[in-house]
C-alpha cells in the first residue's frame, strides 16, 4: 500500500469514527481551552487513540496533551504514533520517569557548574530556559557525573517543562504545551566537541526526541562566535529539519536589536548577563575541578566506556623523537579539527604544510627483530635534510600544552597539499650560567625506555563543501547570521581557534 493510501484509508477511518460515534466529539470549550485548535479529523484521532490506551493500557493513561505531542509529531498517522507512543510509555515504566521529580536528586556539582536554569516565561507564556553552553565544561561535567547522571539530570529538565506547561496553561488561560530555549554561545569553543562528550549529547538527543516531541517551541541562539560553522558543521546532521526551523541565530550584538530578543521575550525578563535588568539565577559554570573526576573503573563499573574510545589514538615522544600525522587536503578551504590530551610531560604543538608529500617513515630496525622500541609507536615524517620555509612552511604559531592539559582546535587550510601535525617534546631552557648538562638531561640518555611525553589524539578533516554548506544553512537560520558567515570565511583563511583547559 502506498503512503498516500494509508493516510487516505485512515481520514476515511476518522470521518466513520465521527458519523457513527457521537461520543467521538470533545467539548469545544476544552479543545480551545487546554488543547488548542483540531480539526475534526484531528479531534477524533486523539480520541481514538485515547479509547485504545484505555482498553489496551491497565493503569495509567497519558493526558490528552501527552497524546496529543506523539501524534502531532506523526502528522496525526495513527498507527505511527501509536507506536511511538507505545515505546514511550514502556520507557517511562521502566526508569520510573513518572516519579522523576520526586526522587531525583541532582549532585552538588551540577547546582555548581551546570549553566542551565528556567527564567520566567515569553511573550506567548511558553516557559522559558536558559543554558548558558558557552560556559559549560561539558568535558568536565561527563568526567566528574557520567553519562547516566547528566541524561537523567536533562529528563528531569523536560519532566519540570512539562509541569510548567501545565501550570502556564492554567495561569494564561490558554494551551501551553512548549516552551522557549535560550542558548547563550559566548565562551564557546573546540573544547565542546570533545568526542565523548559528543557521544553523550547524540544520546541524550536520541531519548529526548524519542519521548518528548513537539515540546521545544522556538530555540534561540545567541553571540555565537566564528567557530560555530565548524560546529555546526559536525552536529547539524544529527538535527531534524522540522527542527531546524524552530532555531533563530544571531551572532555577535545582533540579538539586542530589531527582531531579536524584544521581539519573543518581555524587556523586563531579558537576562542581566545579556544586556536586560532582570538578575538570572543560571549559575557562572566555569571549569569542574580535576579532583572531582571520576576514575574510569568506576564509569566502567556504571556501564559507561567513554573513555576507551577506539577514535582517539596515542602517541609517546622523546627528545629530539616528535611524533607526526599526515593529512593531505585536497580542496583548500577544507577544515582540519584536532582533540588531544597531555597525559605525560609537556609538548609542542605546531602544524606544518608542504606541496609535496614525506617520505614513508622507515620501519625501525629494532622492531624486525620483535625488540620494543623505546619510541612506541612515535611516527617521525619531516626528513632532516629538509629547510624550514624552502620544503616545507609553518601555518600556525608554536603552541605549548601543559601536563594535564585539554586542547581542541580547528585550522582552514588556504591550499591544497600536505599537512603535517607535530607534537614534539619541550624541554626547559638550559642554564645560562653553565654550559654543564643538565641532570634531567643525563638521566635520558640513561632512561630512554621511558615515556617522556605522551599524548592521546583525535583528528578530523571537515570538507571545504560541508563547509561551505553548514554556513549557508545557518545564513538561512536568521539574517543576521550571514555577518557572521562571512567573517569566519575572510578571517579565519589563516587562522586556527584553539583552547587549552587546565
Amino acid at each position: 500500500m502506498h503512503l498516500a493510501d494509508t493516510f487516505i484509508q485512515s481520514d476515511l477511518q476518522c470521518i466513520q469514527a465521527i458519523n457513527f460515534y457521537p461520543s467521538y466529539k470533545l467539548d469545544a470549550d476544552y479543545i480551545k481551552r487546554y488543547l488548542g485548535d483540531l480539526t475534526p479529523l484531528q479531534e477524533s484521532c486523539l480520541i481514538r487513540l485515547r479509547r485504545w490506551l484505555q482498553e489496551t493500557h491497565k493503569g495509567k493513561i497519558p493526558k490528552d496533551e501527552h497524546i496529543l505531542r506523539f501524534l502531532r509529531a506523526r502528522d496525526f498517522n495513527i498507527d505511527k504514533a501509536r507506536e511511538i507512543l507505545c515505546q514511550s510509555l514502556t520507557w517511562r515504566k521502566q526508569h520510573q520517569v513518572d516519579y522523576l521529580l520526586d526522587t531525583w536528586s541532582s549532585p552538588q556539582v551540577l547546582h555548581d557548574y551546570y549553566t542551565g536554569g528556567w527564567h520566567h516565561h515569553d511573550k506567548d507564556g511558553r516557559p522559558l530556559y536558559i543554558l548558558r553552553l558557552g560556559h559549560m565544561d561539558t568535558k568536565g561535567l561527563v568526567r566528574a557525573l557520567g553519562e547516566e547522571s547528566l541524561l537523567r539530570h536533562v529528563l528531569s529538565i523536560n519532566e519540570e517543562g512539562l509541569r510548567r506547561c501545565e501550570e502556564n496553561t492554567k495561569v494564561f488561560g490558554r494551551p501551553i504545551s512548549c516552551w522557549t530555549c535560550l542558548v547563550d554561545l559566548e565562551g564557546l569553543n573546540m573544547r565542546h566537541l570533545w568526542r565523548p562528550g559528543v557521544k553523550a549529547l547524540l544520546r541524550i538527543i536520541e531519548v529526548v526526541e524519542a519521548n518528548y516531541p513537539e515540546t521545544l517551541g522556538r530555540l534561540l541562539i545567541l553571540r555565537a562566535p566564528r567557530v560555530f560553522p565548524v560546529l555546526w558543521t559536525l552536529v547539524s546532521p544529527f538535527i531534524d529539519e522540522n527542527t531546524r526551523k524552530k532555531f533563530l541565530i544571531y551572532a555577535g550584538n545582533d540579538y539586542q536589536g530589531p527582531g531579536g530578543l524584544v521581539d519573543y521575550i518581555d524587556k523586563e525578563i531579558i537576562p542581566d548577563f545579556l544586556g536586560g535588568e532582570c538578575m538570572c539565577e543560571v549559575p557562572e559554570g566555569g571549569l569542574v575541578p580535576k579532583s572531582l573526576y571520576r576514575t574510569a573503573e568506576e564509569l566502567e563499573n556504571d556501564e559507561i566506556r567513554l573513555w576507551t574510545e577506539t577514535i582517539y589514538q596515542s602517541a609517546s615522544i622523546f627528545k629530539g623523537a616528535p611524533h607526526e600525522l599526515l593529512i593531505e587536503i585536497i580542496d583548500a578551504s577544507s577544515v582540519i579539527t584536532w582533540d588531544f590530551d597531555v597525559c605525560k610531560g609537556d609538548v609542542i604543538f605546531n602544524i606544518y604544510h608542504s606541496k609535496r608529500a614525506p617520505q614513508p617513515p622507515r620501519k625501525d630496525p629494532l622492531a624486525t627483530h620483535g625488540i620494543t622500541s623505546p619510541a612506541g609507536n612515535n611516527v617521525q615524517l619531516i626528513d632532516k635534510s629538509w629547510l624550514l620555509g624552502q620544503d616545507y612552511s609553518m601555518v600556525e604559531s608554536p603552541l605549548t600544552c601543559k601536563e594535564g592539559e585539554s586542547v581542541q582546535g580547528s585550522h582552514v587550510t588556504r591550499w591544497p597539499g600536505f599537512y603535517i601535525l607535530q607534537w614534539r617534546f619541550h624541554s626547559m631552557p638550559a642554564c645560562a650560567t653553565t654550559n654543564l648538562p643538565r641532570v634531567d638531561d643525563v638521566l635520558a640518555t640513561l632512561q630512554v625506555s621511558s615515556h617522556k611525553c605522551k599524548v592521546m589524539y583525535y583528528t578530523e578533516v571537515l570538507g571545504s563543501e560541508d563547509f561551505r554548506g553548514s554556513m549557508t544553512s545557518l545564513e538561512s537560520s536568521h539574517s543576521g547570521f550571514s555577518q557572521l558567515s562571512a567573517a569566519t570565511t575572510s578571517s579565519s583563511q589563516s587562522q586556527s581557534s584553539s583552547m587549552i583547559s587546565r
